[in-house]
């Protein structure tokens, strides 16, 4: 009898232990491994793209040490496309003018090319009016879906543009991509990219762009004669204001020792100061436009006004026509948090050939 009961106590021990393996080996199965998208167009010494390269003309390394491409996309493939329209304070008298250049643009892509349309409104209580941020359209490649979501873009009273590219990263792209568009997905920003009122703030931004892989385009439109120009003077009403959260964003590019005198209230600043904070302003967005279009692979447009905005989107839709996808797991397999520079390499190429493309990543940490 003993000699039973100490048969099944075996037995019942080896199933643990079975079990138990067999769970360990499914949690190995379980660790996902992050494939890193790197987008990249490539131009020859007159600055022509260059389309029919192949895989093996590339050579991807991760913080100096090169990694094996696992995938690979031509230029014909499609692309996502996230179009945020700033409809704020300074293109008041422009709205139509932005809604057919953006319709140009929507037209000029490929067919399976897929858009998405983001603008600003004014939203009202009985107290106050506030500005948000509004998806018109998810991705689609419906035209004439994408035409009726353009016509309801609305002027709005201030600059929600944070908010705005984080809704691009957490709304529109809040899914993976299907297989075609792995690696394919741009945001296109008509800009000035002064922001005004928004919760988030630049470094929650310039972090979800660093992890999602979205190349970003900046069709910079240059407003600031047309802010400053109602800045000065009596405060009234009527004239142009900075919020609060610009005011504070001006003081934050002092030293933390700064004895300067500070207030938040607008009419309590003179007009020198005035037009010191508008300089700032403008110089911080031209920082954070441009330090995340290179980050990405993308580029900035300016522009003096909306009247070139059409020829800007044109020049957009060519770059994404020309835009090649490499794909890699990382050799590096910490998750850390930590920043990942990434170089692109040509081979088998044409002296004087040049490429654009994603600079890093923010590894994950789960």
């Amino acid at each position: 009898m003993k000699a039973a009961r100490f048969f099944l106590l075996l037995i019942y021990i080896s199933i643990l232990i079975v079990n138990i393996s067999a769970q360990d080996e499914d949690e190995v199965i379980r660790v996902e491994t992050q494939i890193i998208d790197v987008p990249v167009v490539v131009t020859d010494k007159d600055g022509k793209p260059l389309l029919n390269l192949k895989k093996n003309n590339f050579v991807i390394y991760e913080d100096g040490k090169p990694q094996e491409i696992s995938d690979f996309s031509a230029t014909a493939a499609p692309f996502e496309v996230a179009l945020l329209l700033d409809t704020s304070g300074s293109t008041r008298q422009d709205l139509l003018l932005i809604k057919r250049a953006a319709d140009n643009f929507i037209a000029s892509l490929r067919p399976g090319d897929r858009v998405a349309i983001i603008a600003y409104k004014t939203e009202r209580t009985t107290t106050e009016a506030y500005a948000v941020s509004e998806v018109l359209s998810g991705l689609t490649d419906d035209r004439t879906s994408l035409k009726a979501a353009l016509e309801k873009a609305q002027n709005s009273n201030s600059t929600p543009f944070y908010d705005s590219l984080l809704q691009v990263v957490e709304k529109v792209f809040a899914e993976k991509p299907a297989a075609e568009f792995r690696g394919r997905r741009a945001l296109v920003a008509l800009t000035d990219g002064v922001d005004s009122v928004s919760v988030g703030d630049f470094e929650e931004v310039r972090e979800k762009f660093n992890e999602s892989g979205v190349v970003s385009f900046f069709i910079q439109v240059n407003t600031r004669d047309y802010f400053e120009e109602n800045l000065l003077g009596e405060c009234y009403s009527e004239i142009t204001r900075f919020s609060p959260a610009q005011i504070n964003r001006y003081y934050r590019t002092f030293p933390k020792q700064s004895n300067m005198e500070k207030t938040t209230d607008f009419c309590k600043i003179g007009d020198f100061e005035r037009l010191d904070i508008s300089k700032k302003l403008y110089e911080l967005a031209d920082k954070e436009m441009n330090e995340l279009a290179k980050n990405s692979g993308g580029k900035v447009f300016p522009i003096e006004d909306l009247s070139g905005a059409r020829t800007a989107f044109k020049k957009v839709a060519d770059e994404i026509g020309t835009k090649y996808s490499l794909g890699y797991y990382s050799s590096n397999e910490k998750r850390d948090g930590t920043f990942r520079k990434i170089k692109v390499e040509l081979k088998g190429i044409p002296a004087g050939a040049t490429v654009r493309a994603r600079e890093g990543y923010t590894a994950p940490t789960k």
